[in-house]
C-alpha cells in the first residue's frame, strides 16, 4: 500500500520554478532516497510534502488523504515528521526536555511526554545524555537529538533532510544502523543525502532529480549505473569506479 503519492507536484516561486510536474511515490515500510545536485528542489520537495509550502500545482496524497492545505501541525499529527538539514534544538534546555517537546504532538500530559520522549532516548541509545543542555552537544549528537525529536512524535512516515551531513565515517555508519532500525520497527522513511554510500546501503529504490525534474528511478543499482545520473550528479568517477 502506498503511504505517500505526489503526482505531477509543480512549486514555483515567482519566475522560478523549484520543483517541475514531479511523480513519485513510497511503499508502507520503504526507505526511498532522494537525491541531485544542490539546488535541484530536493528540500522544496520535502517543504511541499511536509506542508511548508502548498504546491502551485499537482496533487499529494498521505496515507489515503489529500494533504496539500495542510500545515505542518496538522500533518505531524497525522503521522508526517521530518528533520531539517541545519538543526536548531533549543540550546539552553536539556536533550530530554527537547525531545518531549515533540512528544506533545500525541498527549497534552507533561508525564506521558516525557515518558515517550525517554522512551525514544533509549531507542536511540541516547538516554545517557538526557540531562546535558542541547547546545554543548557535538554536532553527531545534534543530528540524533534531532531525530529523536521528529520520532517522539510517532511518525509513521519520516522524511529525513540530510541527516548525515558532516558528520565523520563511523559516525555515518551509525546513523545508516540507526535509520535501518527504525524501517525495522514500522517506520517509513523518505530520506535526502549526499554521501553516496549511506544513501545506497539504505535506499530500497532512489529518485534522481535536476532542475526540479525527475531525470531517473531505480533500485541503487540501477542509479549507480544510469548514464544521465553519473553525468548530472555522480561524476565519471563513481560510473568507473
Amino acid at each position: 500500500m502506498k503511504i505517500l503519492e505526489v503526482e505531477k507536484m509543480v512549486m514555483r516561486f515567482g519566475g522560478l520554478t523549484a520543483v517541475d510536474t514531479l511523480d513519485l511515490n513510497i511503499d508502507k515500510g520503504e526507505i526511498l532516497g532522494l537525491i541531485g545536485p544542490n539546488g535541484a528542489g530536493k528540500s522544496t520537495a520535502f517543504n511541499c510534502i511536509a506542508g511548508v509550502h502548498p504546491p502551485t500545482e499537482g496533487r499529494i496524497t498521505f496515507n489515503g488523504e489529500y494533504t496539500n492545505q495542510l500545515k505542518p501541525w496538522d500533518l505531524c499529527k497525522k503521522g508526517l515528521a521530518r528533520t531539517f538539514q541545519i538543526v536548531k534544538p533549543f540550546a539552553s534546555k536539556s536533550v530530554l526536555y527537547n525531545v518531549t517537546v515533540g512528544a506533545f504532538a500525541t498527549t497534552d500530559k507533561r508525564s506521558d511526554a516525557e515518558d515517550k520522549a525517554i522512551m525514544v532516548l533509549k531507542a536511540l541509545n541516547f538516554e545517557n545524555k538526557k540531562e546535558l543542555k542541547s547546545g554543548a552537544l557535538t554536532i553527531a549528537d545534534r543530528k540524533r537529538l534531532e531525530i529523536a525529536r521528529a520520532l517522539a512524535t510517532e511518525p509513521k512516515l519520516l522524511l529525513l533532510d540530510e541527516v548525515m551531513a558532516g558528520l565523520r565515517p563511523g559516525e555515518v555508519d551509525e546513523l545508516v544502523e540507526i535509520v535501518q532500525g527504525l524501517r525495522n520497527s514500522g517506520i517509513t522513511i523518505f530520506v535526502i543525502e549526499h554521501i553516496m554510500r549511506a544513501i545506497m546501503a539504505l535506499s530500497d529504490r532512489i529518485v534522481v532529480i535536476q532542475f526540479g525534474k525527475k531525470i531517473a528511478e531505480g533500485t541503487p543499482g540501477e542509479i549507480a549505473s544510469n548514464e544521465n545520473v553519473i553525468k548530472a550528479y555522480l561524476g565519471e568517477e563513481y560510473g568507473t569506479a
